[in-house]
Formats: C-alpha cells, sequence, structure tokens
C-alpha cells in the first residue's frame, strides 16, 4: 500500500510499504478518506507530546474512514462492506521496519478493533460502523465533531455558563456550533480574521472579538464586568492561557484542547481573581469520543448540523504533500479532507 510519511526532517512524501497485519479480533479497511488535522501540523513540526525524534518517520493521519475488507477469524462486530471510523495502522517493526505512526490513517489500508473482544483497546470503542445514507467522505469530520462534543462534557459546561472562545479555525467553530447547540447563550468568538468572526456567528456565537482590530480582555470586561466562567483555547496556544487568565471571574477556568508545541507553560495570574482553575485535555478519551456519536448523528439528522458547513477543501491522495502544504502555509479555511 502507499502511505503518506513524515521524515526525520519533517518533509512529508508518499511511500510504498506492506499492508497492515491484523489479529483475529480485527478487521482491514481499504481507506476512503482522511481529515487534515492540527495534530498533523504539531507532527509535522516534530513537537507533538510523546513523538520524540527516535519514532520518526512516521506515517501521519488519525482522521480516517474505511471500508471492511478482510474480516479476523474471532470478529464479530463488523462485516464486509462496513465503513467505520478511526482505523489506525500500529507500528510493526517486522512488517513495517523502520516507521513509527502517527496513527497511520493517512495510508490506503489500515486496521480496527472489534469492541466485542476481550480486553478491546479503548480505541474500539470510537470504531464506530457508519450508517449507509452518511457520505464516507464527509464522515470524517465527525472525528472532529465527536472530539469536541465530549470534551464540552469533559469540561463540565452548562447552559448558564458564559464562555469565550478564542480561535475560529474549524475547532473553533465545531465548539462555537456545539456549545450553541447544547443551549449556551452567553457565547464569545475571538479571532483575527473577520470570515472565521462571520462564520462563528453563525454557528451561534452572541458576540464576536476582532482582538487585532480591538482589546479583546477589555470588550469581554464590557460584556462580563466580572469576568466569565471559562476561556476556551481552540487554538492550542499557551499564550492563550494568560490570555484567557484576565478574562475569568473567581473560579472560572482556562480550558485548553489539544496539545501545544511546547510542553510547559508559565502562568501569569495577576490579573486574575483568587481562585481559578486552568484545565488540559490533550487527548480525548476513545470511549467518551464513541459515547459522543449518538448526540452527533441525532443533530445531523435534525439539520441542526451540517457536516458540509465545516469543510473547505478537498484533496485527493496523489496531492496530499501539496494539500499539507497549503495547511501549514494557512491557506485552509476550514476542514480539509484526504480522498482516496
Amino acid at each position: 500500500m502507499r502511505t503518506l510519511v513524515i521524515g526525520k526532517d519533517g518533509t512529508l512524501s508518499i511511500q510504498e510499504v506492506n499492508k497492515p497485519r491484523y489479529n483475529e479480533y480485527q478487521a482491514l479497511v481499504k481507506t476512503i478518506a482522511c481529515g487534515m488535522c492540527g495534530t498533523d501540523i504539531k507532527l509535522c513540526h516534530r513537537t507533538f507530546k510523546g513523538f520524540p525524534e527516535s519514532v520518526y518517520p512516521i506515517m501521519l493521519g488519525h482522521e480516517g474512514v474505511g471500508e471492511v475488507v478482510e474480516l479476523g477469524a474471532k470478529c464479530t462486530t463488523f462485516k464486509i462492506g462496513d465503513k467505520v471510523l478511526l482505523p489506525f495502522v500500529d507500528p510493526d517493526p517486522e512488517n513495517l521496519p523502520g516507521l513509527g505512526s502517527g496513527w497511520g490513517a493517512m495510508s490506503e489500508y489500515a486496521v480496527v478493533c472489534d469492541p466485542a473482544a476481550p480486553n478491546a483497546p479503548d480505541c474500539a470503542f470510537a470504531q464506530t460502523v457508519l450508517d449507509d445514507d452518511i457520505d464516507p467522505v464527509d464522515a470524517a469530520m465527525l472525528v472532529t465533531f465527536r472530539e469536541v462534543l465530549s470534551c464540552i462534557r469533559y469540561f463540565g459546561i452548562k447552559p448558564t455558563d458564559s464562555v469565550v472562545v478564542i480561535g475560529c479555525g474549524p475547532v473553533g467553530q465545531t465548539y462555537i456550533k456545539f456549545l450553541h447547540l447544547v443551549g449556551v447563550k452567553n457565547l464569545v468568538a475571538c479571532d483575527i480574521v473577520p470570515e472565521k468572526l462571520e462564520a462563528a456567528r453563525q454557528h451561534g456565537a452572541t458576540w464576536t472579538i476582532n482582538s487585532k482590530e480591538a482589546d479583546a480582555t477589555a470588550e469581554v470586561k464590557k460584556l462580563f464586568p466580572e469576568g466569565v466562567d471559562f476561556v476556551l483555547d481552540a487554538a492550542g496556544f499557551p499564550s492563550i492561557v494568560n490570555q484567557g487568565m484576565t478574562m475569568i471571574k473567581d473560579r472560572g477556568a482556562v480550558l485548553c484542547y489539544g496539545v501545544p508545541e511546547k510542553e510547559e507553560i508559565t502562568i501569569d495570574f495577576s490579573k486574575c481573581d483568587y481562585n481559578w482553575r486552568v484545565i488540559y485535555q490533550q487527548m480525548p478519551r476513545k470511549r467518551e469520543e464513541g459515547e459522543a456519536h449518538a448526540q452527533v448523528m441525532e443533530w445531523i439528522r435534525s439539520g441542526d448540523l451540517v457536516i458540509k458547513d465545516f469543510i473547505s477543501d478537498y484533496f485527493d491522495f496523489d496531492d496530499a504533500v501539496e494539500a499539507y502544504q497549503k495547511l501549514l502555509d494557512r491557506k485552509i479555511l476550514k476542514k480539509a479532507i484526504i480522498r482516496f
């Protein structure tokens, strides 16, 4: 098969390797599509936590969708032809020598695990079979949807809370939409790109702030003199923590989604109240992600959530290297999906 690889120097290339092996409780899938993610950028920069230089080169991709083409002898949950979310390619020194794995879903084949298997891995509970009427290419967006909803539940955000979302890229837009759908009325979107702020308003933000044109903290304090309950970092920058500290109320929290490129942070709490929290959700638990699937599908079925509203670009796998350069150059406005 072919797979997209990040070399030790950070360069991307499509390489020919062996198909992944699978055991009796797993299934082989032929990849249909895979979403491009901010996590991939950090892996390209070689700054993602848990991925030292020694594990490179690595196979990229974690927002995959594939069709089951082969079954292990004891695999009972899947059947041939099923479209399944979140297939991965694990490291395999014998079959895939010299390759680490950044989950490896940007490959022509990958593997899913039967959640009914004894001691099934956590990822199995998010490797969900799609309904037949869901476009399997666009379904790559469901990975972000489910991660975001599971994080909102983990963070404990309630409809009565006030929330500032900083960063209105694909993840930030999803947070804004989902916070709106769960009933949050006091919702502020903050970014420096007017088009992203307009999209945030359409997704349910009550107020928008262009932090390039105005003092974001001053604008938030005009709306909420005592500060807000939560500031949510949807961009993955440690600097947002200290910006958020100036906006939260007593016992408020700065919420950080994703893995920052630097694994340490100095918190300046001189401009906040006495009691505060900073909560990181660096890696949503896959079982919780799987449990979010039903609510996401309910919103899609009702028309409250339109998948294509969050997708701006499609690329063929042959053009994956050029596509990632566009992502690195910030030339992709929303989610981009690679088609196989």
